[in-house]
């Protein structure tokens, strides 16, 4: 791994020079990658702001961490409503003065595949995935702008955001993700802000069990939950196992941690879907073979 005095280089523009002292605001930051994250940057001298829709994983998080003399702070919000992202800012701020790298990392994998929608598992999933990626750099980018100082974006996104999936609900929100990230690189990079995009493989987290997290406005209301036989079943216990032997949350957050120092465009945790993605393109490239040479009618 690169130290974490290494220098950060977007388009000729320097970012932070040393991540020592900087602030970091972490969503989803009470377990799996997002603590992830938040260790591995408080291990770098980064003082951080946890923040989670879950209060007492957030404690438990915040008070593990300060053991090892981290400089740590935790704030409760739920993501997927901008006021309370906004007052979870807010705190940041009176906390620690200045915000120098905002990880949008909050997610959730809810929804179910076509046929199976309802509106309030659309509005669920995408405020969490999407919207609140979305309020999270509306909010905290001129945080980040203001002191001059330069700083980064990260946002989870997922390989689901570069190769779709069974469910629509999640890859949408995760291909959103990455046009945001790749969208906004050039236009804040001038502004000394890098934008980085995390697209993780299969993570050892509790994605699974999102819905224990389901808004109590939601409640109800998001559609049954998967079966529990047949071949979905199967898929999704084979899936579940999957993870349960997946890659250390801690790992990706030292390669966040790396890819902050080093204005990472995109952030992989391993190359197991790599062929996939290059067939996706591959796919895109024949379809614009198809159409060569011929003239558009104007």
């Amino acid at each position: 791994m690169v130290s974490a005095k290494a220098n950060c280089k977007s388009n000729g523009n320097t970012h932070m020079q040393d991540l020592i002292g900087r602030t970091a605001f972490v969503t989803g930051a009470a377990s799996g990658i997002g603590l992830g994250i938040a260790t591995a940057l408080s291990r770098a001298g980064v003082k951080v702001m946890l923040c989670d829709i879950e209060e007492e994983a957030l404690a438990t998080a915040v008070e593990k961490l300060k053991l090892t003399n981290a400089d740590v702070d935790g704030v409760r919000a739920d993501v997927s409503l901008k006021a309370e992202l906004q007052a979870a800012a807010d705190a940041t701020v009176a906390r620690y003065g200045r915000v120098h790298i905002l990880v949008n990392n909050a997610g959730v994998g809810g929804g179910r595949g076509y046929g199976h929608w309802t509106d309030a598992g659309w509005n669920w999933v995408l405020g969490v995935n999407l919207m609140s990626v979305i309020w999270g750099i509306e909010i905290f980018g001129p945080l980040i702008e203001a002191h001059g100082e330069g700083g980064q974006i990260v946002s989870t996104a997922s390989v689901s955001g570069l190769i779709a999936g069974p469910n629509p609900g999640y890859d949408v929100s995760k291909y959103g993700v990455v046009a945001l990230s790749e969208g906004l690189r050039t236009v804040l990079a001038p502004r000394k802000i890098g934008v980085s995009v995390l697209c993780p493989g299969v993570i050892r987290t509790q994605i699974m069990n999102s819905r224990r997290n389901v808004p109590q406005r939601f409640a109800g209301k998001i559609g049954s939950p998967p079966p529990t036989e047949g071949p979905l079943a199967e898929f999704i216990k084979a899936l579940q196992e999957r993870i349960n032997n997946g890659i250390d949350p801690l790992y990706v957050g030292e390669l966040v941690r790396e890819a902050i120092e080093n204005d990472w465009p995109y952030i992989f945790t391993d190359t197991e879907h790599e062929p996939f993605i290059d067939k996706r393109f591959a796919a895109i490239k024949q379809g614009f073979d198809r159409i060569r040479g011929r003239t558009p009618r104007r």
